[in-house]
């Protein structure tokens, strides 16, 4: 019998990239497993954030594209990551800690499946989300990322008595996947990211595919 995880398709160097650009840049392949993070809008303080992206254009300035892949891995140590530990911090109104809008996100994600998509692992935290899912290829991945938003933000604006206030960051981070040892290396991050930013029970909501609950 044929192991699952044979057939996810990870970054192929050989096949078109597609590149989309908002305030971050996306890059595509279709039917690619993705690891994709979007926060609350109120999530980061707007100063911290306004020289978080002065930074990166600074740093883009003295590394011109095309870059290689040492040289994207540093602007995802630096910048992601710097991210990643203001999310933890816990800023904001931190409105995914009530488990009922919790739940909401987790039904936008698990909407699609085995259409659009097929999910292999998130969590959801009190002012952010993590996902490596696997995409179909006639889909793109900010029409995802925009299904998700809309459908979950109109819910939950309508629980909190919120309705028309933004609810999600307009853009998100997301990483190709470039092969097992990074996709296994993403579905621990997601599995320890409760743990790494002190969240008790409750707090969040974490969910694996089988294929992910394997890897220890």
């Amino acid at each position: 019998m044929s192991d699952p995880q044979d057939s996810l398709q990870f970054f192929n160097p050989w096949i078109e990239i597609e590149t989309t650009r908002n305030r971050l840049p996306h890059w595509q392949q279709r039917g690619a497993v993705y690891f994709v993070t979007w926060r609350l809008a109120d999530s980061i303080p707007k100063e911290k954030q306004d020289e978080h992206f002065e930074e990166i254009t600074l740093w883009k300035a003295d590394h011109p594209e095309p870059r290689d892949d040492e040289t994207e891995d540093e602007y995802h140590r630096r910048f992601s990551g710097r991210i990643d530990e203001w999310m933890d911090a816990g800023y904001g109104s931190c409105l995914l800690r009530n488990s009922g809008n919790a739940e909401v996100v987790k039904e936008a994600l698990l909407y699609f499946e085995s259409g659009r998509t097929a999910m292999l692992s998130f969590v959801i935290m009190p002012n952010h989300v993590h996902a490596l899912f696997a995409l179909n290829a006639e889909w793109t991945l900010e029409k995802m990322l925009h299904s998700w938003k809309r459908n979950s933000s109109v819910q939950i604006n309508r629980q909190s008595g919120s309705e028309g206030t933004p609810l999600w960051q307009k853009d998100y981070f997301d990483r190709l996947i470039r092969d097992q040892k990074h996709f296994e290396n993403c579905v621990r991050y997601i599995r320890r990211n409760p743990e790494k930013a002190k969240l008790r029970p409750g707090e969040y909501l974490l969910w694996e595919s089988e294929i992910t609950q394997a890897i220890e």
